[in-house]
């Protein structure tokens, strides 16, 4: 799915009102300003393809654009793994965007090489929390910005609990408790997508108490040494997901064919199923599709002792170091992190600022969230120090279980993938 938007000189077509048919359909502003004077036309590749997120990106850029005249910038979006696959190809060409989104994978690669400019200068980087700059801190230079903190949450249904007499778990004894009530009742509990679902909880449940311990530093590097294995540490979270499946909670099958954020909430919305994996970005596109659905968002209730969060620093911006308008690109992601900004993206996304005067979403469904995440039960999805893809192995070791794979042997392949994988970042 592509979306292109074309943006120039937006304050002379909004207020002329020249604005094409059909030109939401196709997320396009067109403009037909006299040029006058030299412009910089810079490009921007992300994967934020949604009409609604497409609407903040391009009133980011409109106001960009207002305040530097002189700064043209347009925007194109495709959706999920293939955006990434095209950003690989276009940036092996050479033909990649001056400003794109990244992820933590996908750092690993460009930074290595040296196709990612350092931001380190930018006049935002003091307005980050200690943790995110910690991310991003790659030996004194920043390769990446984050515009969210993104959050990964149990979706409840809270009518079809209420009217089963069940609560919102909050440890693991609950959880499973209500679970194998509802699966008593013929009813398959936990809708599950085919990526982040099982990856996000067994990277919680396995890293939580080295999070805890304040031992990632020592355990990262272990790991990135590969002194370690990398299923030490998941192999007891991929272990509960393998349970679910076997005990009938997920469905392996339909959720080899859910896609995130989209078919799984096309399931959600039907109200058969108490519970969702999933992103808490999506909560405000829940809420439209369904408007008298009653939900909350919470906290993985994956400890005996209580629950925790999964969180990422998300939406990252980085400025291609070939782009021949280093200056201008980073004039605009600088614009596009200033505070006021990141708080309005951050709310349209249903995510955490990533900010230190930054304040959660306001979308009230996601607000349980916010408890867990400030007394630090936190773990990080994606963390900066470990120097191999963990976002793609773990979604491919996800994949297979659900396709009936041993747990021994997914673990196996997921330990061999990481060294061969870790070994070519050196």
């Amino acid at each position: 799915m592509r979306r292109r938007i074309a943006m120039a000189a937006c304050v002379f077509l909004l207020s002329c009102g020249l604005i094409l048919g059909g030109c939401g359909e196709k997320n396009k502003v067109v403009n037909y300003d006299d040029e006058t004077g030299d412009i910089v036309d810079i490009t921007f590749f992300g994967n934020k393809y949604e009409p609604e997120n497409v609407a903040v990106i391009e009133e980011i850029i409109s106001d960009f654009m207002k305040e530097n005249p002189d700064i043209r910038v347009s925007y194109e979006s495709l959706k999920g793994s293939e955006y990434f696959e095209a950003l690989e190809k276009r940036m092996a060409a050479e033909k990649g965007a001056d400003v794109f989104m990244v992820n933590h994978d996908v750092v690993l690669d460009l930074a290595a090489d040296g196709k990612l400019a350092d931001l380190s200068g930018l006049k935002t980087i003091s307005g980050y929390t200690g943790l995110m700059l910690d991310q991003m801190d790659e030996d004194g230079k920043i390769y990446w910005v984050p515009t969210t903190v993104s959050v990964f949450g149990l979706y409840c249904n809270m009518d079809l609990l209420d009217e089963n007499g069940q609560k919102v778990p909050d440890n693991l004894n609950e959880w499973v408790q209500v679970l194998d009530y509802f699966k008593g009742k013929g009813v398959t509990p936990v809708i599950a997508n085919n990526d982040i679902s099982l990856k996000t909880l067994a990277i919680g449940r396995g890293f939580y108490e080295v999070y805890q311990e304040g031992r990632e530093n020592e355990v990262f590097e272990s790991l990135n040494a590969e002194e370690e294995s990398l299923s030490t540490y998941l192999s007891s979270g991929f272990s509960l997901a393998e349970e679910f499946v076997r005990k009938g909670y997920i469905d392996a099958q339909a959720a080899l064919h859910t896609e995130k954020t989209s078919d799984d909430l096309e399931q959600f919305v039907k109200g058969e199923s108490p519970f969702m994996l999933t992103g808490a970005w999506a909560a405000g596109r829940v809420k439209l599709m369904e408007p008298d659905l009653s939900f909350q968002v919470v906290p993985y209730p994956l400890l005996d002792d209580g629950p925790l969060v999964v969180i990422n620093a998300d939406t990252r911006l980085s400025v291609n170091a070939d782009s021949e308008h280093v200056e201008e690109a980073e004039r605009f992601v600088e614009y596009f992190t200033g505070a006021d900004n990141i708080q309005k993206f951050a709310d349209q996304q249903a995510s955490f600022s990533p900010l230190k005067e930054g304040s959660p979403s306001s979308v009230e469904e996601i607000r349980p969230l916010i408890p867990c995440y400030q007394s630090g039960r936190t773990v990080l999805g994606a963390d900066g120090k470990l120097d191999m893809p963990i976002w793609k192995l773990t979604a491919q070791a996800s994949v297979g279980l659900l396709s009936g794979e041993p747990l021994d042997t997914v673990m196996d392949w997921m330990d061999t993938q990481a060294g061969q994988e870790g070994s070519t970042q050196e």
